[in-house]
Order: structure tokens, then C-alpha cells, then sequence
């Protein structure tokens, strides 16, 4: 059953969608039971998937599967659906640009579009000097050609990056994430002159923020040499690695330290950007004006683009032809983008963020003192996690995560989970969820976890 089917009773995505929870079948249901087999028939088995359904709408904060349920999303395709799936600009931008042209390459015939996303980008961006931007297709993509960029504009040619963090899973983006499963385990050799520190984890090192950053410059100093630095890349919160938050000074003694040494700081911001958590960028929250900072994911309202965007001068240090690709900043893209940052500017997402902030961590933090499984609620926004451990004993508990996350699924709501140990939980719904749906959405996971 498709959309377009004449027997199809489930309307199509965007906020025209019933905001209801509701299952009428066991998951997956049988619709979409047929299509997963199809999946697993036609499909390379890398591509795993962790929800038991196939989807046929969205908007707001549901999901409706190929059979009729309809699951509350508190995950938006891993923070990418940010102004919510089928936002009503988006699409009517996209239809729009859809009808006068789709694709030209702008290495070969530019185009006002991303110019705008360009300018945008510049002004949108933390740090108050002259920026410029260039756009791609993926996360990944826009990290490699940071470094490319970074390397360029230093002449030097290492690269450092910190324990939990990740960054893609190209091979240079691979080399640069720290987790090995899924990842990376069998897919190398991987990118060399990458090294990795450790950052600061507060929750499980127990170091304040400067001294987790005289640490990693120690290491940095000693087991590469500021001299061979071409850049640091982080996350200012690493998403994948388990919503981490870096204890307060850790950044701001790394980025002075950057500056001290000619460093490019880059800041992946892929998954933080563009109002996720309760500003527009989390390099805003945590004080800090990078050199060169890299988007996608919520950028263009779940089209595909991506954005390196920094000091004019190092943007500029790459020769005529070393940066584009075919698609980069492809128009469709580039409309959905203008339209999603309208949305995020001008229809109060940046502040909705931060209510769902507010609701969640107050809910969490409720669950947290009932119950010592939950070792730490933290994050910002609508970008928060709860990281499960052992009461006894405060060791990472995947098993529990695993079980917990399972059961909310079931029940219809759809939760990532995430960390290098695989015990965190994290709650990313689209920004156009609505405070019933996220008090719902919370309610079944704390069943699951008393049920666990």
C-alpha cells in the first residue's frame, strides 16, 4: 500500500496527520512485515534499520507505518526532521524549485539558491568576522573537506580528534570516529596522521574542564607536535558517542590553545545545528567562535545538504576546483534549506527547543531520583540524554538500554539509542511535536524502564 493507493486510507504526511499515537497491529505489521522482507531480499545487509516498520507519512511528532500505526517520533530520522517531516515551506519550496529546475551543478552553471544558503550560513554561524561557505551532500563530506581545507590553509597535515567522538564513516571520517562498532571494525586501513586524546566526559572521568583540557594538550603536544597540527575537530556535544557535554572550560582552554598554535578548531556541528538545542548552533551555549564549523542533517528539513562554513580567509585557501562535487548544494536542497532556516528564524523553533528542554529533562530528572538505573540526565534543548547504568555498581547497562528501547518501540514510540557503550538513551523529537505527544511519548518510556 503506497500513498497513492485508491484503498488507502492513511493520509499523507505534514501536520495534516492525526497527532495520535495509536498501534491497531502487533509491529511489524504484516504490510510492513512484507516490505522489510523485501528489504532483507533486495537490500545489502549493512544497511541494518532499528525500527520493525515501513514508513508511508510523517509530520508533526508521528510516524505512520505501511499498515496504519501511528508512533510518536522522538528521534526525527537522528535529528535531521528538525522543523518537523513535510514542514509546509519545505515542501511548497521544494515543489517549487522541483518545477523550474533540478539540477545544473553549480561548478558549471551557478545559482541565486545557494548563494542564499551560502549567506545565510555566514551570518547564522557563531563568531563575528568575514566567513564564507561551501556545501555538500552529507556530514561526512562536509568533515572531509574541512580537514581538506584546514591542511591547506596550515601547510601541516595532522589531525586530531577525541574519544567518543564521531564524524562519518568515509574513510577519513572513519579514521576520525572513535567507535569501532559498527563503524569501522573491518573497513580499514583508514586515513593516516589522524590521532585521537581523550576530551571531557564528566559523568565518567570526574576532571573539570580545564583539567581534561591540559590533558589532551599534553598528549597533543607530546604525541604530535603543534607544529604538524593542521586542525582539532569535535563535536561540542558528541552526539553518537552519547550526548556528552564537555565539563564547562574544557572547550574554551582548547580553542585558546588553538589559537596559540595556529590550529584550525573545527566544530562538527552536524548534529547540534540549527536550533537542536535551544540556540542555533550549541558552539553559541558553550561560548565558543570556531574557525571553521560543519552542518547537514537539520539543515534542509530532511533533503540532503551539508555546509562547511568559516573564517574567509581559510575558506579561501583551497585552489580554484579543490572543493565542489556534482551534487553539492543541489537547488532542491539548497530551496529546502532557505525554507527550513525561514522556519527556524521566524516561527519560534529556537525557543520551542528549548520548552522541550525544559519538559524533558524535568520528566527525566523525575525518573532519574525514583530510580538509580538512570545514572545522568544531561544536554541542552531538545537534544537530551538518559544514560542507563548498574545501580550498584554505575557500569554502562546496554542491556537494560536495549530492553528499554525495545519495549517503547512495541508500545509506539520510536527512541534511539546511542553511546560508546551502548547504555544511553537520547531524545531528539522534531521541534513540531506537541507537549501532549512528548508527555505521552515519556509516559511509555517510563513504563518500560519500571517494566525492565
Amino acid at each position: 500500500m503506497t500513498l497513492t493507493d485508491e484503498t488507502s486510507t492513511i493520509p499523507a504526511g505534514g501536520p495534516t496527520l492525526e497527532q495520535v499515537r495509536r498501534i491497531v497491529t502487533a509491529l511489524p505489521g504484516p504490510r510492513s512485515a512484507e516490505i522489510l522482507a523485501r528489504k532483507s531480499d533486495a537490500v545489502a545487509a549493512g544497511v541494518a534499520h532499528s525500527m520493525p516498520i515501513s514508513v508511508v507519512a510523517a509530520g508533526g511528532g508521528v510516524v505512520v507505518d505501511a499498515d496504519g500505526n501511528s508512533l510518536i517520533d522522538l528521534g526525527s530520522g537522528i535529528a535531521v526532521t528538525s522543523v518537523g517531516n513535510a514542514h509546509p515551506k519545505v515542501a511548497a519550496a521544494v515543489a517549487a524549485q522541483v518545477a523550474q529546475f533540478t539540477h545544473t551543478c553549480f561548478m558549471i552553471s551557478p545559482y541565486e539558491s545557494y548563494v542564499d544558503v551560502a549567506e545565510a550560513l555566514n551570518r547564522l554561524t557563531p563568531g563575528d568576522f568575514a566567513k564564507k561557505s561551501a556545501l555538500f551532500n552529507s556530514g561526512a563530506e562536509a568533515v572531509e573537506n574541512a580537514i581538506k581545507i584546514a591542511r591547506k590553509h596550515t601547510g601541516r597535515q595532522a589531525v586530531v580528534a577525541f574519544d567518543h567522538g564521531y564524524h562519518g564513516r568515509t574513510n577519513l571520517t572513519m579514521a576520525l570516529t572513535a567507535k569501532s562498532m559498527p563503524y569501522k571494525s573491518g573497513f580499514g586501513p583508514f586515513a593516516p596522521e589522524v590521532y585521537r586524546v581523550p576530551g571531557s566526559y564528566p559523568f565518567r572521568d570526574g576532571l573539570t574542564g580545564p583539567e581534561a583540557a591540559a590533558r589532551a594538550i599534553t598528549l597533543i603536544e607530546k604525541q604530535v607536535g603543534a607544529d604538524n597540527l593542521a586542525a582539532v575537530i569535535i563535536e561540542p556535544i558528541q552526539g553518537e558517542g552519547g550526548f556528552i557535554v564537555p565539563a564547562d572550560g574544557f572547550l574554551d582552554a582548547v580553542v585558546s590553545w588553538c589559537r596559540e598554535n595556529g590550529v584550525v578548531f573545527i566544530a562538527d556541528e552536524v548534529q547540534t545545528g540549527f536550533a537542536r538545542t535551544g540556540a542555533m548552533f550549541a558552539s553559541e551555549i558553550l561560548g565558543i567562535e570556531p574557525d571553521l564549523v560543519t552542518t547537514a542533517k537539520g539543515i534542509a528539513g530532511g533533503l540532503p545538504l551539508a555546509a562547511v562554513t568559516g573564517r574567509a580567509e581559510m575558506m579561501d585557501a583551497a585552489h580554484a576546483g579543490g572543493l565542489g562535487g556534482t551534487y553539492g548544494g543541489n537547488p532542491i536542497a539548497c530551496a529546502a534549506a532557505i525554507a527550513s532556516i525561514d522556519a527556524f528564524e521566524n516561527d519560534g523553533l529556537i525557543e520551542r527547543a528549548q520548552q522541550i528542554g525544559s519538559i524533558l529533562t524535568a520528566r527525566l530528572e523525575t525518573m532519574q531520583a525514583a530510580d538509580p538505573r538512570i545514572g545522568e540526565v544531561r544536554g541542552f534543548g531538545a537534544m537530551i540524554a538518559a544514560e542507563f547504568v548498574d545501580a550498584e555498581t554505575g557500569a554502562p547497562d546496554a542491556a537494560l538500554t536495549a530492553a528499554v528501547a525495545k519495549a517503547c518501540v512495541a508500545e509506539g514510540v520510536i527512541v534511539l539509542t546511542c553511546g560508546t557503550f551502548g547504555n544511553v538513551i537520547r531524545f531528539l523529537p522534531p521541534l513540531s511535536i506537541g507537549d501532549d505527544l512528548l508527555a505521552e511519548g515519556l509516559d511509555v518510556v517510563a513504563a518500560a524502564l519500571a517494566a525492565a
